[in-house]
Protein backbone atom coordinates (compact mmCIF):
# COMPACT_ATOMS: atom_id res chain seq x y z
CA UNK A 1 0.00 0.00 0.00
CA UNK A 2 1.17 3.50 -1.18
CA UNK A 3 1.85 5.90 1.52
CA UNK A 4 -0.84 7.82 -0.25
CA UNK A 5 -3.60 5.46 0.43
CA UNK A 6 -3.14 5.61 4.07
CA UNK A 7 -5.99 7.59 5.91
CA UNK A 8 -4.76 9.63 8.29
CA UNK A 9 -6.13 11.47 11.16
CA UNK A 10 -5.64 15.19 9.23
CA UNK A 11 -7.84 13.34 6.07
CA UNK A 12 -10.44 11.18 7.73
CA UNK A 13 -13.87 12.44 6.96
CA UNK A 14 -16.01 10.05 9.13
CA UNK A 15 -15.66 7.84 11.19
CA UNK A 16 -18.72 5.57 12.76
CA UNK A 17 -18.57 5.97 16.42
CA UNK A 18 -18.26 3.19 18.73
CA UNK A 19 -21.72 4.14 20.54
CA UNK A 20 -23.53 2.53 17.59
CA UNK A 21 -23.41 -1.16 17.02
CA UNK A 22 -22.66 -2.84 14.36
CA UNK A 23 -26.71 -4.26 13.82
CA UNK A 24 -27.93 -3.29 10.56
CA UNK A 25 -31.00 -0.51 11.15
CA UNK A 26 -34.41 -1.86 10.06
CA UNK A 27 -35.88 1.68 9.08
CA UNK A 28 -36.92 2.05 5.66
CA UNK A 29 -34.44 3.79 2.76
CA UNK A 30 -34.79 7.70 3.33
CA UNK A 31 -36.37 7.67 6.72
CA UNK A 32 -34.81 10.36 9.04
CA UNK A 33 -34.29 8.31 11.81
CA UNK A 34 -31.02 6.74 10.93
CA UNK A 35 -29.74 10.19 11.02
CA UNK A 36 -31.16 11.14 14.21
CA UNK A 37 -29.14 7.55 15.62
CA UNK A 38 -25.94 8.06 14.60
CA UNK A 39 -26.55 12.59 15.76
CA UNK A 40 -26.91 11.22 19.63
CA UNK A 41 -24.77 8.43 19.24
CA UNK A 42 -21.93 10.82 18.19
CA UNK A 43 -22.94 13.11 21.31
CA UNK A 44 -22.76 10.62 23.82
CA UNK A 45 -19.15 9.54 22.26
CA UNK A 46 -18.46 13.24 22.11
CA UNK A 47 -19.42 14.20 26.13
CA UNK A 48 -17.62 10.96 26.99
CA UNK A 49 -20.62 9.18 28.87
CA UNK A 50 -21.49 6.43 27.35
CA UNK A 51 -21.05 4.05 30.54
CA UNK A 52 -23.27 6.79 32.14
CA UNK A 53 -26.63 7.39 29.68
CA UNK A 54 -29.18 4.94 30.09
CA UNK A 55 -31.89 5.67 26.71
CA UNK A 56 -35.89 4.18 26.72
CA UNK A 57 -37.22 2.77 23.80
CA UNK A 58 -41.18 2.55 23.55
CA UNK A 59 -42.95 0.77 20.62
CA UNK A 60 -42.94 2.55 17.16
CA UNK A 61 -41.01 2.42 14.52
CA UNK A 62 -37.56 3.07 17.50
CA UNK A 63 -38.61 0.08 19.04
CA UNK A 64 -35.70 -1.69 18.27
CA UNK A 65 -33.41 1.10 18.94
CA UNK A 66 -32.00 -0.88 21.83
CA UNK A 67 -29.93 -2.57 19.25
CA UNK A 68 -28.30 0.20 17.93
CA UNK A 69 -27.23 1.97 20.89
CA UNK A 70 -24.56 0.55 22.71
CA UNK A 71 -25.27 1.81 25.89
CA UNK A 72 -27.59 0.84 28.70
CA UNK A 73 -31.37 0.52 26.73
CA UNK A 74 -34.50 0.20 28.59
CA UNK A 75 -37.71 -1.12 26.44
CA UNK A 76 -41.25 0.62 27.73
CA UNK A 77 -44.68 -0.62 26.91
CA UNK A 78 -46.30 2.01 24.45
CA UNK A 79 -46.35 5.67 25.12
CA UNK A 80 -45.00 5.23 28.26
CA UNK A 81 -41.88 5.94 27.66
CA UNK A 82 -41.43 9.26 30.00
CA UNK A 83 -42.73 7.88 33.26
CA UNK A 84 -40.13 4.75 32.58
CA UNK A 85 -37.33 7.55 32.27
CA UNK A 86 -38.64 9.08 35.46
CA UNK A 87 -38.41 6.26 37.85
CA UNK A 88 -34.80 5.72 35.95
CA UNK A 89 -33.76 9.27 36.34
CA UNK A 90 -34.69 9.40 40.38
CA UNK A 91 -32.97 6.09 40.73
CA UNK A 92 -29.68 6.75 39.13
CA UNK A 93 -29.88 11.13 39.19
CA UNK A 94 -26.21 11.56 38.02
CA UNK A 95 -26.91 9.10 35.01
CA UNK A 96 -27.93 10.61 31.51
CA UNK A 97 -31.44 9.62 30.67
CA UNK A 98 -33.52 10.36 27.34
CA UNK A 99 -36.35 9.01 25.66
CA UNK A 100 -36.27 8.21 22.16
CA UNK A 101 -39.83 8.61 20.97
CA UNK A 102 -42.05 9.09 17.70
CA UNK A 103 -45.24 10.89 17.28
CA UNK A 104 -47.66 8.03 17.51
CA UNK A 105 -46.47 6.90 20.53
CA UNK A 106 -45.65 10.42 22.16
CA UNK A 107 -48.50 12.46 20.92
CA UNK A 108 -51.30 10.00 21.28
CA UNK A 109 -50.90 7.17 23.29
CA UNK A 110 -48.25 8.91 25.56
CA UNK A 111 -49.76 12.47 25.20
CA UNK A 112 -50.38 11.97 29.92
CA UNK A 113 -47.00 11.04 30.41
CA UNK A 114 -45.49 13.47 27.75
CA UNK A 115 -47.33 16.32 29.81
CA UNK A 116 -46.99 15.37 33.16
CA UNK A 117 -43.47 14.39 33.03
CA UNK A 118 -42.59 17.81 31.14
CA UNK A 119 -44.66 19.66 34.18
CA UNK A 120 -42.90 17.94 36.69
CA UNK A 121 -39.52 19.12 35.24
CA UNK A 122 -38.01 15.53 35.28
CA UNK A 123 -34.59 16.17 34.85
CA UNK A 124 -34.72 14.11 31.60
CA UNK A 125 -33.96 14.53 27.77
CA UNK A 126 -37.05 13.54 25.57
CA UNK A 127 -36.29 13.25 21.66
CA UNK A 128 -39.26 13.62 19.58
CA UNK A 129 -39.48 12.08 15.87
CA UNK A 130 -42.31 13.88 14.32
CA UNK A 131 -43.29 12.52 10.83
CA UNK A 132 -46.59 13.06 10.84
CA UNK A 133 -47.86 9.70 10.55
CA UNK A 134 -47.94 6.26 12.34
CA UNK A 135 -45.11 4.52 10.57
CA UNK A 136 -44.47 1.42 11.83
CA UNK A 137 -48.17 -0.37 11.76
CA UNK A 138 -49.36 1.14 8.20
CA UNK A 139 -49.34 4.75 7.98
CA UNK A 140 -52.70 5.78 10.20
CA UNK A 141 -53.30 9.35 10.86
CA UNK A 142 -51.33 10.56 13.71
CA UNK A 143 -51.81 13.69 16.27
CA UNK A 144 -49.19 15.30 14.21
CA UNK A 145 -50.60 14.86 10.54
CA UNK A 146 -51.44 17.54 8.58
CA UNK A 147 -54.90 19.31 7.29
CA UNK A 148 -55.54 17.65 3.63
CA UNK A 149 -52.51 15.12 4.47
CA UNK A 150 -53.68 11.67 3.14
CA UNK A 151 -53.05 8.96 5.28
CA UNK A 152 -54.70 4.92 5.16
CA UNK A 153 -57.29 5.93 7.70
CA UNK A 154 -57.41 9.86 5.92
CA UNK A 155 -57.52 8.70 1.96
CA UNK A 156 -58.94 11.84 1.05
CA UNK A 157 -56.84 14.07 3.08
CA UNK A 158 -57.43 15.37 7.33
CA UNK A 159 -60.54 16.70 7.34
CA UNK A 160 -60.35 19.19 10.27
CA UNK A 161 -63.83 19.43 11.02
CA UNK A 162 -64.46 15.87 11.75
CA UNK A 163 -60.84 14.54 12.54
CA UNK A 164 -59.70 17.79 14.61
CA UNK A 165 -56.39 19.65 14.60
CA UNK A 166 -52.76 18.09 14.23
CA UNK A 167 -51.44 18.75 17.81
CA UNK A 168 -48.35 20.81 18.32
CA UNK A 169 -47.28 19.37 20.92
CA UNK A 170 -43.74 20.67 20.99
CA UNK A 171 -45.27 24.42 21.57
CA UNK A 172 -47.56 23.25 24.28
CA UNK A 173 -44.97 21.74 26.24
CA UNK A 174 -42.95 24.98 26.33
CA UNK A 175 -45.44 26.30 28.42
CA UNK A 176 -44.62 24.43 30.90
CA UNK A 177 -42.80 25.72 33.50
CA UNK A 178 -41.53 22.38 34.29
CA UNK A 179 -39.22 22.40 30.86
CA UNK A 180 -36.20 24.01 30.34
CA UNK A 181 -34.95 23.61 26.56
CA UNK A 182 -36.94 23.19 24.14
CA UNK A 183 -36.34 23.38 19.91
CA UNK A 184 -37.57 21.67 16.90
CA UNK A 185 -35.05 20.69 14.23
CA UNK A 186 -34.27 18.07 11.20
CA UNK A 187 -31.54 16.20 9.95
CA UNK A 188 -32.94 16.05 6.04
CA UNK A 189 -29.53 17.79 5.00
CA UNK A 190 -25.69 18.00 6.50
CA UNK A 191 -26.76 21.44 7.95
CA UNK A 192 -29.65 20.84 9.47
CA UNK A 193 -28.46 17.54 11.14
CA UNK A 194 -25.30 19.68 12.37
CA UNK A 195 -27.83 22.11 13.79
CA UNK A 196 -29.66 19.20 15.71
CA UNK A 197 -26.74 17.58 16.92
CA UNK A 198 -25.67 20.73 18.47
CA UNK A 199 -29.23 21.22 19.96
CA UNK A 200 -28.66 17.30 21.20
CA UNK A 201 -25.51 18.28 22.90
CA UNK A 202 -26.81 21.25 24.71
CA UNK A 203 -29.60 19.27 25.96
CA UNK A 204 -27.76 16.52 26.95
CA UNK A 205 -25.24 18.73 29.06
CA UNK A 206 -27.91 20.78 30.05
CA UNK A 207 -28.61 17.55 32.69
CA UNK A 208 -25.71 18.17 34.60
CA UNK A 209 -27.84 21.63 36.08
CA UNK A 210 -30.63 20.18 36.93
CA UNK A 211 -32.86 22.48 35.49
CA UNK A 212 -35.90 20.45 33.94
CA UNK A 213 -36.63 18.45 30.76
CA UNK A 214 -35.23 19.26 27.58
CA UNK A 215 -37.19 18.61 24.31
CA UNK A 216 -35.80 18.14 21.01
CA UNK A 217 -38.06 17.33 18.55
CA UNK A 218 -36.92 16.33 14.96
CA UNK A 219 -38.93 17.29 12.47
CA UNK A 220 -38.76 13.77 9.79
CA UNK A 221 -39.96 12.18 6.59
CA UNK A 222 -41.50 8.42 6.07
CA UNK A 223 -41.10 7.54 2.59
CA UNK A 224 -43.17 4.44 3.13
CA UNK A 225 -45.88 6.20 4.95
CA UNK A 226 -46.16 9.11 2.72
CA UNK A 227 -46.06 6.80 -0.32
CA UNK A 228 -42.91 9.12 -1.71
CA UNK A 229 -39.00 8.32 -2.89
CA UNK A 230 -36.70 9.89 -0.14
CA UNK A 231 -35.72 12.64 -2.14
CA UNK A 232 -39.99 13.51 -3.01
CA UNK A 233 -40.79 12.68 0.97
CA UNK A 234 -37.75 14.84 1.61
CA UNK A 235 -38.95 17.86 -0.67
CA UNK A 236 -42.48 17.71 0.23
CA UNK A 237 -41.35 17.70 3.57
CA UNK A 238 -39.76 21.20 3.23
CA UNK A 239 -43.00 22.84 1.35
CA UNK A 240 -45.40 21.05 3.91
CA UNK A 241 -44.14 20.01 7.32
CA UNK A 242 -41.69 23.01 8.01
CA UNK A 243 -44.58 25.65 7.62
CA UNK A 244 -46.35 24.06 10.10
CA UNK A 245 -43.89 22.73 12.46
CA UNK A 246 -41.26 25.66 12.17
CA UNK A 247 -37.73 24.95 12.67
CA UNK A 248 -35.70 26.35 15.21
CA UNK A 249 -35.51 27.12 19.48
CA UNK A 250 -38.84 27.41 21.03
CA UNK A 251 -37.89 28.35 24.79
CA UNK A 252 -34.00 28.50 25.40
CA UNK A 253 -32.40 28.96 29.39
CA UNK A 254 -32.07 32.36 30.40
CA UNK A 255 -29.22 34.39 30.07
Amino acid sequence: MSEKNIISPENLVYKKTSVMTDRVLHYCPGCGHGTAHRILAEVIDELGIQGETIGVAPVGCSVLAYYYFDIDMQEAAHGRAPAVATGIKRVFPDKYVFTYQGDGDLAAIGTAETIHACNRGENILIVFINNGIYGMTGGQMAPTTLPGMKSSTSPRGRDVKTMGNPLKITELIAQLPGTYFVTRQSVHAPANARKAKRALKKAMEYQKLDKGTCFVEIVSNCPSGWKMTPAQSNKWMEENMFPFYPLGDIKVPPE
